[in-house]
């Protein structure tokens, strides 16, 4: 091989290698299997005080994902927030959280899934459950990965308490 050759090989493989150190995302885990890119979805909004990992939530979310809120207000009307991934990031605080499921119900057609998915949250790792809600998850399978293409979420309250069918059941086998 050439010097030229050589050079040409090692510069090829050194941009590639940067390329690669600095956009690992999206991980081979997080996309793989439905499994994964829920559990992704979840790791990604968890954790202490301080940003998050929004370059990794980015992957798992088809471009022009949507992103949408409801609830009640605090004077009783029920809202509707969309937003885009983007405006998601922006509007939420860098609090600490954790989140996480603990329940599924999954509906697939053909590349398409829909995934119910009830999760507690606490503000401390070890600390107490202070809420539960439902994800409603719409996911594409494009026959390489995973991506998200759209959620929607609202919380437990008294007068919204979560259906048994999507939580956990120790007749179900939950």
């Amino acid at each position: 091989m050439s010097k030229f050759g050589f050079l040409l090989s090692f510069l090829f493989v050194s941009l590639t290698f940067n390329v690669q150190a600095q956009e690992p995302y999206p991980l081979y885990k997080d996309v793989a299997t439905l499994d994964g890119i829920i559990k992704a979805y979840y790791e990604v909004v968890s954790g202490p005080a301080g940003p998050k990992q929004t370059e990794r939530d980015k992957s798992l979310h088809y471009p022009y994902a949507n992103v949408m809120v409801t609830g009640i207000t605090r004077t009783g009307d029920r809202f509707l927030r969309m937003m885009t991934l983007k405006e998601f990031h922006e509007n939420t605080p860098d609090d600490e959280w954790y989140e996480n499921e603990i329940h599924r119900v999954t509906e697939t057609f053909g590349n398409i899934t829909h995934v119910w998915s009830t999760y507690e949250f606490k503000n401390k790792p070890q600390g107490p459950i202070i809420g539960r809600g439902i994800n409603s998850i719409q996911l594409y399978n494009d026959g390489e990965r995973w991506w998200i293409l759209s959620w929607l979420y609202d919380t437990e309250r008294s007068d919204n308490p979560i259906d048994p069918k999507y939580l956990p059941s120790p007749d179900r086998g939950d």
